[in-house]
């Protein structure tokens, strides 16, 4: 855990050095989210067509509107990640 405080302290020196790892922490954690909340989706959908298979045709419709929106959030995450990359 020292060494990490230390690579830091070294890097706050050069914040060129800090790119990389805001890139890396903007695209993995903003990935976190959509992740947990697709697999989320899948799962109750799939426990929704289970108990009411008659009622496939809105579920569908439904999880796959709730899967845009939360991949939405994962391409924001990505966007920042290109802007610190090349704007920053």
């Amino acid at each position: 855990m020292s060494e990490l405080f230390g690579i830091l302290a070294q890097a706050a020196a050069e914040p060129t050095d800090l790119k990389p790892l805001g890139i890396g922490l903007a695209i993995g954690l903003g990935a976190i989210g959509p992740g947990l909340g697709i697999g989320l989706i899948a799962s109750k959908a799939m426990e929704a067509l289970g108990r009411n298979p008659e009622a496939e045709g809105k579920i569908r419709a439904n999880m796959i509107l709730g899967l845009a929106f939360a991949e939405a959030i994962a391409i924001y995450a990505l966007l920042l990640g290109v802007v610190i990359a090349f704007v920053l």
